[in-house]
């Protein structure tokens, strides 16, 4: 920061005027790859998903909300735990404001985690989440979109996480996944990401992308160490 190169303003426009170049030619490409994501094939629903929700129980198709396309978050949140995944929840706290814009583009948002309800329910009042959340717990949901992992998987080397073999020892992973449906009610599977695929959805990340110091996570022990969960920062 202190040995940064200091110049002229015309000196300045000069070099922001190239890197504005490749800016647009990243955000063309960009706009080029998203059109490709949409060409991408299809996959036919099947299997019937049951999830547990506000209301009682609600199926995939539930979900949608009367609307034709459906993104879901993928939030970590083991049976087991007590807590949300600090850095699942420092992506879902970009959710609340948007869903209302995203319902006006025929589009709903739902996460789904394989806690039970009540402690989804219970995390989600504490961190002021009002977008749609349900349970995972009695179906295969997790394990068929390839976020979560069972033990015996593992270790016989067929669990699979961002398309490649999983050998780690974390039980569950974030991702996001999109679905459509037709006007006969057939649910169609089109995209999933994970990693660093889910790094666009973090509009804190695009933000801190912008500042001289960046993300300032080198030389810490992971890149997402420094974050909390937001109400335990001032702590």
């Amino acid at each position: 920061m202190t040995n940064h190169s200091i110049v002229s303003r015309d000196q300045w426009v000069s070099a922001r005027r190239r890197l504005l170049a490749k800016e647009k030619e990243f955000l063309r490409l960009r706009d080029q790859l998203s059109s490709e994501r949409r060409e991408l094939p299809w996959e036919r629903v099947d299997k019937q998903y049951v999830f547990e929700g506000p209301a009682g129980e609600e199926t995939l198709a539930d979900l949608f909300a009367r609307r034709n396309q459906l993104i879901v978050y993928h939030f970590m949140f083991a049976p087991e735990w007590e807590a949300g995944c600090k850095s699942c929840s420092f992506w879902a706290d970009n959710y609340n404001g948007i869903v209302p814009h995203l319902n006006q583009r025929d589009v709903s948002l739902a996460a789904i985690s394989r806690a039970p309800l009540s402690k989804l329910q219970a995390f989600a009042a504490r961190m002021g989440w009002t977008f749609k959340w349900v349970s995972s717990a009695n179906t295969d949901f997790n394990y068929d979109y390839q976020v979560s992992f069972k033990p015996e998987d593992v270790a016989q080397g067929t669990a699979v996480y961002n398309y490649a073999r999983y050998d780690k020892s974390m039980t569950d992973l974030p991702g996001f996944s999109v679905f459509t449906k037709d006007e006969a009610g057939a649910i169609f599977h089109t995209y999933s990401t994970y990693a660093r695929g889910l790094d666009p959805m973090n509009a804190a990340y695009q933000l801190l992308d912008l500042v001289p110091k960046g993300r300032d996570e080198a030389g810490l022990p992971n890149p997402m160490s420094w974050v909390k969960l937001r109400d335990l920062y001032a702590r």
